[in-house]
């Protein structure tokens, strides 16, 4: 199992410069890959891409370029550009992003997502590999065949003609279809007791496509915070899963509150969901079960960390990307360096 960094994505409470100086950090410890992220404020390629030119070998990862965002044509220029830049360091990861940000940010329908993500992505590799893009799908027609397109190829010979696509998936038919289509799934609130099951999911899609587990990559991005005290450590977790549980997404239509409850937390996730929606943060933030939040996170002294790395690695992630909750980049610094210490002594690490 490798290690990574979640970066997320800029707040009010982080800097491009902390950002970069952990991705730099993470570099000189052999972490695998930095990643960042998108939603409706800064931009993942925009950070990879200043990264890219100061960093030595550590991969970046778009954890995700959202699909209602770009053309498939536009994701493709931008991949190709970044892993040409880096010298093949990069990898694209993708997502439908939710209902509330598909419609009110980017103004397209979030109508049939599983469709439009296996045309996107195939258009995606044809770009990518400089074949000509014609494609007549449900979704995505090109060149359109009423005006005066034409079928193009990439304007440039990228570094590889083939870049690592992820899939953030959550749902059992979107983890079939990252075994079928990606080279790899990025996951969250991923416990090593809930894993069969959704790697089973993703062995189905796999075996669609002829295809075994081995050499797909599962990656986790998972809360770590170090410290002598499980519970302290966990209270730092606890606001971030009831955002996420309680009030991304709308009452009918939230991802994290229905695997929740497929992990068996059903009463505590419509209870987080209700307060969170009532305004009532705190109070979410307290429902939420401890249990939970240990499961999904790794917390604790060093060695705490590293038996639960060794349960995340038994459980089948071949990456695991690390959340850091800290105050500023010197503790994050710190806990980049004891995870890659846990790791060490785990006895898992490659």
């Amino acid at each position: 199992m490798r290690l990574g960094l979640s970066l997320g994505y800029q707040t009010a409470w982080s800097t491009p410069a902390d950002h970069l100086l952990l991705a730099q950090e993470a570099d000189r410890l052999g972490y695998s890959v930095v990643w960042a992220a998108e939603a409706y404020g800064s931009d993942s390629p925009s950070m990879l891409a200043w990264m890219a030119g100061q960093t030595e070998r550590i991969d970046l990862g778009a954890a995700v370029m959202q699909i209602p965002a770009r053309t498939p044509a536009m994701t493709a220029m931008t991949a190709a550009t970044i892993d040409t830049l880096s010298g093949g360091r990069f990898r694209l990861g993708l997502g439908v992003s939710g209902p509330q940000v598909s419609e009110g940010w980017h103004g397209v329908r979030f109508a049939k997502p599983l469709a439009r993500t296996r045309e996107y992505v195939d258009i995606v590799k044809l770009a990518i590999a400089r074949k000509q893009v014609e494609y007549d799908g449900a979704h995505y027609v090109l060149p359109l065949p009423d005006g005066p397109g034409k079928a193009l190829r990439l304007g440039f010979h990228p570094h590889r003609a083939q870049v690592p696509i992820y899939l953030a998936a959550v749902g059992p038919k979107n983890l079939e279809l990252a075994g079928e289509i990606a080279d790899g799934w990025l996951a969250v609130f991923f416990a090593p007791e809930f894993a069969a099951e959704q790697l089973g999911s993703v062995a189905a899609g796999r075996a669609r496509a002829g295809k075994e587990l081995a050499g797909f990559d599962v990656v986790p991005s998972v809360p770590m915070v170090l410290g002598d005290d499980v519970t302290a450590a966990a209270e730092l977790v606890r606001w971030y899963a009831a955002l996420y549980v309680g009030g991304m997404g709308s009452r009918e239509q939230n991802f994290y509150n229905q695997l929740a409850t497929r992990m068996g937390y059903g009463d505590a996730a419509r209870e987080v969901q209700e307060l969170y929606l009532a305004k009532r943060q705190r109070d979410a933030a307290a429902a939420v079960p401890a249990e939970f939040i240990d499961r999904t996170s790794l917390l604790g002294p060093k060695e705490r960390i590293a038996d639960r790395m060794r349960e995340y690695a038994e459980a089948g992630v071949t990456t695991l990307s690390v959340t850091l909750f800290v105050a500023d980049v010197e503790s994050g610094i710190r806990a980049l360096r004891a995870g890659a210490e846990a790791l060490d002594l785990s006895g898992v690490g490659e």
